[in-house]
């Protein structure tokens, strides 16, 4: 009867909890549980993390986040970045008044050639957004075709 009796990992947590994905979010409770642990109780976040099975540098993170701004909750994550090339907008619109047959690539070289460094996509991506007229096609703006395609 004996050998049927499974043992418990020695690397595994008190209270049966299993130690989570790196990565995957941990919600409020748990992180709650584990910052009262080491607020409250005066354990250190190593051993806080070890109870809940969690990583050390996150309890410390959380616990942090605790003392400065009252909560644990999780903040935004993602989001969108401000466009690099978007601070560019007049001076791209001064290039393509001065030379209006400009394709995606062209207008990437001219910039380049006063020292601003933007990709194909974000060029292209940029002149998408700031059309004048939706309707309307700017056909220097599309990657020119090679023959017979």
């Amino acid at each position: 009867m004996t050998g049927d009796v499974k043992k418990r990992p020695a690397e595994e947590p008190a209270g049966g909890l299993s130690k989570p994905r790196q990565g995957r979010a941990v919600n409020v409770e748990l992180r709650s549980l584990a910052v009262a642990a080491v607020v409250e109780e005066g354990m250190d976040a190593a051993a806080s993390a070890r109870r809940f099975g969690l990583g050390r540098s996150a309890v410390q993170r959380w616990v942090a986040q605790f003392r400065e701004h009252g909560h644990v909750r999780p903040g935004r994550q993602g989001g969108c970045k401000p466009s690099r090339i978007e601070p560019e907008r007049e001076w791209i619109f001064r290039i393509l008044k001065a030379r209006p047959g400009l394709t995606v690539l062209g207008l990437r070289d001219a910039l380049a050639a006063e020292g601003l460094s933007f990709g194909r996509t974000t060029v292209h991506r940029f002149l998408v957004r700031h059309r004048p007229d939706r309707n309307c096609r700017y056909n220097g703006w599309r990657r020119k075709r090679k023959a017979g395609r």
